[in-house]
Formats: C-alpha cells, structure tokens, sequence
C-alpha cells in the first residue's frame, strides 16, 4: 500500500508540474501569437521592401476632366513608410525619443497636375495610414490641397475620438473656412494604402465611406459619411476593385498588380455627369527621392517617364 500510495505521489507531483509546465507554455505561445499578430503584415519579404530606405515612385498618363472637357496631364503616386507621432499626427523628427507615441505609418502622396486651358491645376493629397491596422484600424489623417490660378483650397482630416475632424480653408465664398466632424469611416483617400498594406486586399460588400476630398471640391459635395458597395474580380495577374457610392452617382476601378508589392497599375473614377478621372501606370522606380536634389538628380525625372 505505502509503494501504491507512493508512486501514486510521484505520478500526481509530476502531473502537477507537467500542468504547470504547459500552462506557461500556453501563455508563452499566446504572447508570441499576440506578438506575431501585432506585426503580422512585416514579413520579410514587406520589410525588405517598405523599410529599405526608398520610397516606391509611380508616374501615371492622366485624363482628367475638368469644365466640360477632358485634360491631358500627369499623377505621381509616392508610397514610403515613415515614423509617425500618434498624439500629433505628424511626421516625428526624432522617432527614438518618442517612445510610446512613435508608431509607423504608410504615407501616400498623390500629387494631380493638369491644365486648363492657359491655367494650371495641382492637386496633392497626403494620406498616412498606421501600418498595424490591428490596433490602429482607421488611417490618422488626410488632406488636400488644391491650387490654380483663381485660388487654393486646402482640406484636412484628422482621427480623434469622435471620429474625423475636418478643416478647411478657402479662398471661395461658398467653400468658406469650415470645421466640422463626422462619424469614422474607411477613406477613399486610404483605398490604395489598405491595399499595399493588406495584401492587395479589401473590404467587400457594404461598407460605411467617406468619399475624396477632391469629388468633394469638384462636384460641390460636403465631406460625410455615406454608403459603398465594394466588389472585386481576380485573374492571375490584375486584381480589380469596383467601388460604388450608394447615394451618390460616383464609381471607382482599381487595378492591382495579384502579387506583392501589388502596385496600383491604373484607376477610374465617374461621376456619372462627364466627370471622369482616367490613370495608367507608366512607370515605378524606387529611390531615395529626398536625397536627390542637384542637377544630376534630374535624370531620374527622365527614368520615370515624367513629363517636363
């Protein structure tokens, strides 16, 4: 009985311990898979790519229209990762020091040139989306300026615990200096960020939209937010977004390169009422742009396929 009772110990000490044992095991492994799901998106393959030191260039042919008549001109999509200060929503100057505030984001600037007739327009909009969209589900900020010669608006969203902040400021009477705030939304503006940082992936169905800044201004729509449908189609190559507004008469296509770093190869977008935007991809290149000031520099211009 006293061996029985004995071995009987040895056996409920060793269970114990081996209890014990795989209880840290369990939530070693739940840390790791925490850890692991905190930056599921840096894979080798996207570190080696997005924290290389460069930003991805693209230059697209463009057809805008604009006053009743389609305008020949150009888009330059800059993609580059960059430190980010959560609290100020700007670019950090010294991101070691931040600590806690310092998260990064994607940043995309999607600079629009065209003329009208003797006049030029320009349009350039920042958009910075965090790069862990698990724990930051919604971009951070977002605007847009937009110059010619009459005048220049410029428009700005920033994410705050209500939802999204919007200022603008205007040279126009009916555009005014304004700010407002709306409920939380995807962007149109952060589209082609989710789909660099989602493997070329997007929500499908319907889905609460806050439609561009630059519709905004065209077609003389206040920012809200409003309903969208979006679908996709796949071949082995090209991965085709149809996004459609619900209430307003707005579409828009994207196509997508079917694998990393899945560019955006071209885009349209119809009003329904002859305002079209129509771009194709003409050529990327990644560089180090900011460096690249001196004369010599301007070959790449020539690389790129830009337009003098």
């Amino acid at each position: 009985m006293n061996s029985l009772l004995k071995v009987f110990y040895i056996l409920t000490i060793f269970l114990l311990f081996g209890c014990q044992q795989e209880k840290k095991l369990t939530v070693n492994q739940i840390k790791v898979k925490e850890e692991k799901g905190k930056v599921s998106l840096l894979t080798h393959q996207f570190k080696d790519y997005w924290y290389s030191g460069k930003a991805e260039l693209n230059s697209y042919e463009l057809k805008q229209s604009r006053y009743g008549e389609i305008r020949n001109g150009e888009v330059v999509l800059v993609f580059v990762t960059e430190p980010f200060s959560l609290s100020k929503q700007v670019k950090l100057d010294h991101p070691q020091k931040a600590g806690s505030d310092h998260i990064s984001v994607m940043k995309l600037n999607n600079i629009r040139k065209f003329t009208t007739g003797i006049y030029d327009y320009s349009i350039v909009t920042s958009t910075f989306t965090p790069i862990d969209s698990k724990i930051y589900p919604h971009t951070l900020k977002s605007n847009t300026s937009i110059q010619e010669w009459c005048g220049h608006t410029f428009t700005q969203l920033n994410l705050n615990d209500k939802g999204y902040q919007i200022k603008q400021f205007s040279y126009f009477e009916t555009d005014g200096d304004t700010e407002i705030i709306i409920p939380k939304a995807l962007l149109e503006e952060e589209l082609m960020t989710r789909i660099r940082l989602q493997k070329g992936q997007l929500p499908l169905g319907e889905v609460d939209m806050i439609f561009s800044t630059i519709y905004s201004r065209f077609a003389y729509q206040k920012l809200k937010t409003t309903k969208a449908k979006i679908s996709k189609t796949a071949s082995d190559s090209i991965i085709k977004y149809n996004i459609e507004y619900l209430n307003y008469d707005r579409k828009i296509s994207i196509d997508v390169q079917n694998e990393f770093p899945y560019k955006i190869l071209s885009w349209t977008e119809d009003n329904g009422n002859g305002l079209i935007t129509e771009a194709r991809l003409k050529k990327s290149i990644n560089e180090p742009y900011w460096s690249q000031k001196s004369l010599t520099d301007e070959a790449k211009r020539k690389e790129l396929e830009l337009l003098r």
